[in-house]
Order: structure tokens, then C-alpha cells, then sequence
């Protein structure tokens, strides 16, 4: 009797501080609840095929005091998350993607669409711009490794370009020609920002124009130029790219600050993951003993992302048939642990992070009914 009385007291404490954590906490607007997540990781991270962002969206004014979290948003979770009085749900994967020609009863998806409206719930799917964030899910995947250092293995872009326009056009002009004129002429084109500065060309002073301007406008400008033969023959036309974001990508490379067997390795991922099985095929002339130093890792599904990546090891959730005879004819080995499942963790973490980003003023929750839908039997 008394080792049961004893179990009950942490409960006891956890259930009044909870009830304490909650009543001190308020609403947010879901306008500015949704431009903080924005803040906490940018929708421009995310893949453009994807479909991310506010997907449901009840009538405004809504305000949020619970936040719900879940990796799938299926009938199941959608049933949990009513109960617990959710008034958002983040959903990682998005549950619209293909557009919807109708909202009936007939489909399951369209069924979630049709009570979250009902009962006043909207639905956010963040999904690979989680996938890219530098605190996201393969940041925590990677963590599952021990001590490593990692980079992303398809750097993000910035949202937007360090100078204004997508081209720049640079060319000379000699004090033959009417440099007023000329200035005149490429500043009245709309989305151009113009500069000069002298230069010296083969012993004779000149005039070094050079400016930035929009796929648009950049055809107006060659117009003008073409008129000049003498201009255009000395042209210059860049193409402006967004700089690459270090730590901002999809997967992750991961080198080892020591490298360890395969077999430790597989016991290291399966206690990350919480999983007491996982899937392995084995590189070309590789064993449970060979050592493992680099590993390219995607959660979800990794084929597209890890192909072509050299490495001791690929880590993802899932790849195609052909994807694992490539990856393994070259000695690398594969360890698959099924999609979701590389990816339901980081909802702990991502909760923890959200309270802090929030700064605790509404109530974050995880599912407890969301699982991934494939178990080993």
C-alpha cells in the first residue's frame, strides 16, 4: 500500500501545476499566433511543391488558447484534439495537398475539413519547412547520432536577394557618348536601380555603368541597349542568386567526432527513435562491425534527398527499392525506421521551443493517438 501512495504524489503535484501553468496562461489572435510560428521557422523554407501555411481557417475574429500538435492529422487525432478543446491544430504533414473538388462526408480528408469548420478549429501544416529549419526535424533526427558535426546536404536559398532585382547588366560608356542621356533613358525604366563609377579602360577614362533590374524589366533594358551597338558589344549580364542559408536545408550530413560500428550505431538510432525494430540492408562487403563515420540522413522520405550522397550510412524513413540496391552496390548501408516515425519525435522538442518562441501564453499539447500506421506484427 505504501509504494502505491508514493507513485500517486508526483501525479498529484504534476495535475495542480498544470491546472496552475494553464489558468495563468491567455489567448493569442491567430493572425499574430501565425505570424510568430512564421517567425519561428519561415514558410519560404519550404519546398515549392509543397503545400504549407494556414490550410483551415475558421471565421475571424479566432483567437487560440490551445495549441494541438500532431504528426498526422487522421479522423482519430481530429477526434482526440475536439476533446481537448483545441482551438489550432498543427499538423506536420499537411492533410490537404491535392486540391479538393467538394467537401462532403464521402472522404476521410474531407470529413476533417468539415468538423474542424464546425467546431471553430483551424489547421496549420508547417512540413519541410520544419524539414529545412536549423532546429527542425533533421536537426533532431541528427541528434540521435551522439557528437557530430552536420550541414544541410541541399543548402536553402534566402527568401530574398541581398540587392534588389534578379539581373544586373553592367556596360562602359566613353565621354563621346551622351552619358546624361543614357542614364536618363535606363532610369526611366520601371524596376531599375541605376549606379556609375569612372573607370579606366586601355588608358581612356570611362564611365562604368552598372545596374539591377527584374527578368521584366531586364528585356527593356537590352532593348535599349541593342540600339547602341557599341553599348551592347561591351554588356554585361548577370544572373543575381539568392545566397545560400549555412544551416537552413533539407537532410542533414552528419560526421561522427567518432566513428563507431554499425551495430552501436543501429542501438543509437532504435533509443532516439523509441523503436524496437528497425529496417537494414547492408552495403556491398559491409557488416554489423564496419565502422561508421558519415551519415546523410532525411526524415521521411529520403530517396530524392540522399541519392547521390557519399556516405557510410543513409538514414531516412523510407526510399524506394531501387534507390536502397543503388545506395548499397556502393558499400553504403541503409537503415530505414518507417516515414513517420523519423519524424513524431521532434513534436516534444517542438513543443518545448514553441513555448519559449510564445513565451508560455497559450497551452501547447501532443497527440497521444497519432502513431505511424505501420507496425511489425
Amino acid at each position: 500500500m505504501l509504494s502505491s501512495c508514493v507513485r500517486l504524489v508526483p501525479t498529484t503535484v504534476r495535475l495542480v501545476d498544470s491546472l496552475i501553468c494553464s489558468s495563468s496562461r491567455s489567448f493569442m489572435d491567430l493572425k499574430a499566433l501565425l505570424s510568430s510560428l512564421n517567425d519561428f521557422a519561415s514558410l519560404s523554407f519550404a519546398e515549392s511543391w509543397d503545400n504549407v501555411g494556414l490550410l483551415v481557417e475558421p471565421s475571424p475574429p479566432h483567437t487560440v488558447n490551445t495549441l494541438f500538435l500532431t504528426n498526422d492529422l487522421t479522423e482519430e487525432v481530429m477526434e482526440e484534439a475536439l476533446q481537448k478543446k483545441a482551438d489550432l491544430i498543427l499538423s506536420y504533414h499537411p492533410p490537404i495537398f491535392r486540391p479538393m473538388k467538394c467537401i462532403t462526408w464521402k472522404t476521410w480528408k474531407e470529413r476533417l475539413v468539415i468538423r474542424a469548420l464546425e467546431n471553430r478549429v483551424g489547421i496549420y501544416s508547417p512540413h519541410t519547412a520544419y524539414d529545412a529549419a536549423p532546429q527542425g526535424v533533421n536537426n533532431w533526427l541528427a541528434k540521435g547520432l551522439g557528437a557530430c558535426t552536420s550541414r544541410p546536404i541541399h543548402p536553402s536559398k534566402a527568401p530574398n536577394y541581398p540587392t534588389e532585382g534578379t539581373h544586373r547588366v553592367e556596360f562602359n560608356v566613353n565621354h563621346t557618348q551622351d552619358l546624361d542621356k543614357i542614364m536618363s533613358a535606363v532610369k526611366g525604366i520601371v524596376d531599375v536601380s541605376v549606379a556609375s563609377f569612372s573607370a579606366r579602360i586601355d588608358d581612356e577614362e570611362q564611365t562604368r555603368i552598372s545596374l539591377n533590374c527584374t527578368q521584366k524589366a531586364l528585356m527593356q533594358v537590352v532593348a535599349f541597349l541593342s540600339e547602341n551597338k557599341q553599348l551592347y558589344q561591351k554588356t554585361e549580364i548577370l544572373s543575381l542568386e539568392k545566397p545560400l542559408l549555412l544551416h537552413t536545408g533539407m537532410g542533414r550530413l552528419c560526421t561522427l567526432d567518432e566513428s563507431v560500428s554499425l551495430a552501436t550505431m543501429i542501438e543509437q538510432i532504435k533509443r532516439h527513435l523509441k523503436l524496437s525494430h528497425i529496417r537494414l540492408a547492408l552495403g556491398v562487403g559491409r557488416t554489423l562491425e564496419s565502422q561508421v563515420k558519415v551519415v546523410a540522413l532525411c526524415a521521411g522520405s529520403g530517396s530524392s534527398v540522399l541519392q547521390g550522397v557519399e556516405a557510410d550510412l543513409y538514414l531516412t524513413g523510407e526510399m524506394s527499392h531501387h534507390d536502397i540496391l543503388d545506395a548499397t552496390s556502393q558499400g553504403i548501408n541503409v537503415i530505414l525506421c518507417e516515414h513517420s516515425n523519423t519524424e513524431r519525435g521532434f513534436l516534444s522538442d517542438l513543443r518545448d521551443m514553441l513555448d519559449a518562441h510564445l513565451e508560455n501564453k497559450i497551452n501547447i499539447i501532443l497527440s497521444e493517438t497519432d502513431r505511424d500506421p505501420l507496425h511489425v506484427v
